[in-house]
Formats: structure tokens, C-alpha cells, sequence
């Protein structure tokens, strides 16, 4: 099953995206320019292999629920990301906005 929702913060619309898979749900949170993800996000093939399409996004690790993909600090960023002042340990949706 898929769930999509959309989220406003601060004034700013994302898309909250989860997929219940077996055993596991991604979940993402989006708008036009990037996107933090849980932790089945490959930041080293979107730094590495993927570069050239300058990916702006941000992966937590250990969360289950949007809320707590929004509230978890960042195990890794891509390379664009920290070109916006996305950082390492930030908050997901201070991450987001930064994406604005």
C-alpha cells in the first residue's frame, strides 16, 4: 500500500510519501527541489554514480513514521544538499527548509 499526505511547514507544502512493503515501509518527504528520506537511501550513488543529476536530499536512519523522519537529525546528505547549508545531524524538516 501506498500513502501520500501532504505536510506544510512553515508555510511551505511537501508531499509525505510511505510505502508499506513487507517488513519495512520507505518513507520520503518532498518538494520541487529535494528530499529527505529513511535510511534505504543511497547517498553514496546519488554522490558518486548519480552526480551529475545534482540531487538535493538528505537520509535519516532508525525512523518508522513521517513525524519521525521530520524530527530525526540527518546520517548523511548529498553533496547539492550541502551546497544549501544541509547539513550532517540537522533536523529533517529544517532540511526542508532549506529546500524552499
Amino acid at each position: 500500500m501506498v500513502s501520500t499526505e501532504t505536510y506544510i511547514i512553515e508555510g511551505h507544502s511537501f508531499i509525505a510519501v510511505s510505502v508499506f512493503l513487507p517488513k519495512t515501509t520507505l518513507l520520503t518527504v518532498s518538494n520541487d527541489k529535494g528530499y529527505i528520506m529513511c535510511g534505504a537511501l543511497d547517498v553514496g550513488l546519488l554522490n558518486q554514480q548519480l552526480a551529475h543529476r545534482k540531487i538535493v536530499a538528505g537520509r535519516a536512519v532508525g525512523v518508522k513514521t513521517i513525524d519521525q523522519l521530520l524530527n530525526a537529525p540527518l546520517e548523511s546528505v548529498t553533496f547539492e544538499a550541502e551546497a544549501l547549508g544541509i547539513t550532517k545531524g540537522m533536523i529533517g524538516k529544517d532540511a526542508l527548509l532549506k529546500m524552499v
